[in-house]
């Protein structure tokens, strides 16, 4: 009788006894939050660093696994990153996906775009140069005219170069306006915008955010381009989003500087 009464006793204690809870759910990369605490600390990003990011999507490159792009601005510069996380959200991945059996730079190549755009240098060369640059950059200059000047004396049939703006709006204040209207130009008239691009580096030291608008209104005019059509195409920004086609072009590829 006593062993049944200990029992009901142990029974009943038991019934009334609370489970322990359940450990707490992992961190998830899915949550934003999380993943930028995360990636803030892994990253070592300084506080001041903003950070955005974008809603995951599945990855073309790496089965089983999803693509997050993060950007990152700071002082007016910006940057992007790309991760991919796993399915249960708990494994971040960062680095490049290859495929042996590919090109390793198809994915790049793929991204760039070179139908109309500014081009010099023989059609059809086994060479093709794409350069990303900014008309107030002080080592674009330097580069440029070396390009212009040695691309088809030395490489006739050799080399064709493409070229895509990319200002720095964070550092050079004139460098977009510049771009602007390169791009109203090369509308008007491709082989003019050659002479825009010459003309604007070798100049580049004469012109400022206060003047730039009446200097290459002079240029518009000593090119004998249509000055009421371009004067309309640069107040409107008519080309201002090719600029940004061509900046986001080149913030997939990681570009950050010129």
């Amino acid at each position: 009788m006593k062993l049944v009464t200990f029992f009901f006793v142990c029974f009943s204690v038991l019934a009334q006894t609370k489970p322990p809870d359940a450990a707490p759910a992992g961190k998830s990369a899915f949550d934003k939050a999380a993943l930028e605490a995360y990636l803030r600390h892994v990253e070592l990003w300084i506080p001041q660093v903003t950070v955005k990011i974008d809603d995951p999507k599945k990855s073309s490159e790496l089965p089983g696994y999803s693509e997050v792009l993060v950007h990152l601005s700071y002082n007016g510069g910006v940057k992007d990153e790309r991760y991919f996380v796993s399915q249960d959200g708990r494994k971040i991945i960062k680095g490049d996906v290859y495929d042996i059996n590919q090109n390793p730079f198809q994915p790049n190549l793929d991204k760039l775009k070179t139908d109309m755009q500014p081009s010099f240098g023989a059609a059809g060369a086994p060479v093709v140069l794409v350069v990303f640059s900014d008309f107030q950059c002080p080592l674009c200059k330097e580069e440029a005219q070396i390009l212009r000047k040695n691309i088809t004396a030395t490489f006739p049939d050799k080399v064709r170069v493409y070229f895509k703006d990319y200002p720095l709006d964070a550092i050079h204040n004139w460098a977009r306006t510049a771009a602007i209207a390169g791009r109203c130009i090369f509308r008007q008239n491709p082989d003019a915008f050659w002479d825009f691009h010459d003309w604007a580096y070798d100049n580049q030291s004469l012109i400022g955010l206060d003047n730039i608008n009446s200097k290459i209104q002079d240029f518009a005019k000593q090119k004998g381009l249509d000055e009421m059509q371009f004067g309309r195409c640069l107040e409107s920004k008519a080309t201002e989003a090719d600029v940004n086609r061509s900046i986001a072009e080149g913030r997939s590829l990681g570009i950050d500087a010129t």
